[in-house]
């Protein structure tokens, strides 16, 4: 009884005797653990090839004035004074910052709040709704641009709607209008996703939780605030981290409307990246703004990812 119990413990282990004498962890043939790294190496090499490579050319490149076609002239950290210094390039972050505001902060607040409602109200034919929500992540950003520049049109729909009350505006032309205006477009762009995201992470969410709030009377604010958001956590971290960066590197939405204009208020990073290496001839200041952007792009990235851990573990 002592010899099959002390065999089976063994076999559970993991663990046989040889016909050495000896002890060896049970393996499967030919070693799967190299195996598995040799299956990693195309996606390793590709990775470094076609990111890693450039970006750090991109890095190289930031520390020379060249005009793309010339010999270069070593810059050191010019390029990088002139960022800190020039008061239409520290403009360009500050719009990007300020489109945050609309790809993320509202896109999320919105998402949450349809996420109450569905919660509490059972919605039916959801399956549409939710692919309805989620449509316009699968538009091209360039068919996007081109429909709202139509609706922003001086004659277009929206002026159309707003003409009888006095409230029609040359969105895409005023300087107090043309940001908010493609913001509010990428908050329309981005609520999908989120709202995909945090109805994806509902599911695992015990309604016992929501029946427990109801019963001690809770508001529908008080439930997001003690039941869905602690229990979205990780799905709230996924979503402000991807809408964050997809406001710090805008680019085809403005590009394709108003191109930075009127009088540079739309201007973010990215179109002064395009302006500086093919516009402009200064490769390598589009360079040291790209690496910026990146730079703050991975700081963002690490930082939220940060206070996600954190709020998770205490």
């Amino acid at each position: 009884m002592s010899s099959s119990v002390t065999s089976e413990t063994r076999r559970r282990r993991g663990i046989f005797g040889s016909r050495g004498g000896g002890r060896r962890r049970d393996r499967a043939p030919g070693e799967p653990r190299y195996v598995a790294f040799l299956f990693l190496l195309p996606a390793l090499a590709f990775y470094l090839i076609f990111t890693m490579l450039p970006l750090l050319h991109t890095v190289w490149l930031s520390f020379f004035e060249w005009d793309g076609l010339s010999l270069g002239t070593w810059a050191g950290l010019d390029n990088y004074r002139e960022i800190l210094n020039d008061e239409d390039i520290r403009g360009a972050f500050i719009h990007s910052i300020e489109l945050i505001l609309y790809y993320s902060v509202i896109a999320v607040v919105v998402a949450l709040l349809l996420i109450m409602v569905i919660q509490r109200a059972k919605v039916r034919g959801l399956t549409f709704f939710r692919t309805l929500i989620f449509l316009p992540q699968t538009i091209a950003v360039v068919v996007v641009a081109q429909a709202f520049v139509w609706i922003y049109a001086p004659k277009g729909p929206l002026n159309t709607l707003l003409e009888p009350f006095g409230l029609n505006r040359t969105w895409l032309g005023e300087f107090s209008t043309a940001l908010p205006a493609l913001g509010f477009v990428g908050s329309w762009m981005t609520f999908g996703l989120a709202f995909v995201l945090f109805l994806a992470g509902m599911q695992r969410i015990p309604q016992s939780l929501y029946d427990a709030a109801r019963v001690d009377g809770a508001t529908l604010w008080q439930e997001m605030r003690v039941v869905t958001i602690p229990q979205l956590r990780n799905e709230l971290a996924v979503v402000i981290t991807l809408t964050t960066i997809t406001a710090l590197r805008s680019f085809d939405l403005i590009y394709n409307t108003t191109s930075g204009g009127p009088g540079g208020e739309t201007r973010v990073p990215s179109v002064l990246i395009v302006l500086n290496a093919f516009t402009y001839g200064k490769v390598g200041m589009a360079s040291a703004i790209a690496v910026v952007l990146t730079i703050i792009i991975f700081a963002v990235a690490i930082l939220i990812t940060r206070i996600g851990d954190r709020s998770e573990h205490a």
